[in-house]
């Protein structure tokens, strides 16, 4: 029997007394990708939030890894959020970054130079994230969050930024951290990468 890693009964959210999501159902195993698809306000990327612990829901239960998703230290060590870019270290080189997120965190999944590879990165290695295409610097996000051991990836657009090429290749990565035991539910408008990453697909209703 599969392992569960996500359970989501009868999940309501508000947003300033409007409803966003309504009445969602999801049940994801051990292992697999799901990708969250649907039009522009459909509620995706809020539905990672509250997986993320990070929105409260009106109604409805969650659980994560066996236990309510909250915002605190122990949740982190198993869960990996990668949505909005995020805030860049001042003065430190792409590569710097990685050897940080790889320091702090006990038996990373990736080492540095394995990531800068694995992401295209090695050539713009010594250079600061601000200074890096848009694609670049989404491929440097997504390699910070793979860097981290986890045994759940929450990705809301992962493929922004991201040329044709890379894009099959993340498809790829994530297949691969799924073989590997870890679970994966991304929020995604590119049917191609969900296809290639043999996810199933989980379709939200309109918007609100």
């Amino acid at each position: 029997m599969t392992e569960t890693t996500v359970t989501v009964t009868g999940l309501d959210v508000e947003l300033g007394g409007v409803a966003v999501v309504q009445g969602i159902d999801l049940s994801v195993g051990r292992g697999e990708v799901v990708a969250v698809v649907g039009v522009n306000g459909a509620g995706k990327s809020t539905l990672l939030r509250c997986l993320a612990g990070l929105e409260r829901p009106a109604a409805g239960e969650l659980g994560v890894l066996d236990r309510p998703p909250a915002d605190e230290p122990g949740f982190w060590r198993d869960v990996v959020l990668a949505a909005d870019e995020p805030a860049w270290y001042p003065g430190l080189s792409v590569r710097e970054h990685l050897e940080l997120m790889h320091a702090v965190h006990p038996s990373p999944r990736l080492e540095v130079g394995a990531a800068l590879d694995l992401f295209e990165l090695r050539t713009r290695a010594d250079a600061a994230p601000p200074t890096l295409s848009t694609g670049q610097r989404q491929r440097l996000s997504l390699a910070m969050a793979l860097i981290r051991p986890s045994r759940l990836l929450l990705l809301d657009e992962p493929e922004r930024g991201l040329d044709p090429a890379f894009r099959a290749r993340l498809a790829t990565i994530l297949a691969g951290y799924a073989a590997g035991g870890g679970t994966v539910v991304m929020a995604t408008h590119d049917l191609d990468l969900a296809g290639a990453a043999h996810a199933r697909r989980v379709t939200l209703g309109g918007a609100a």
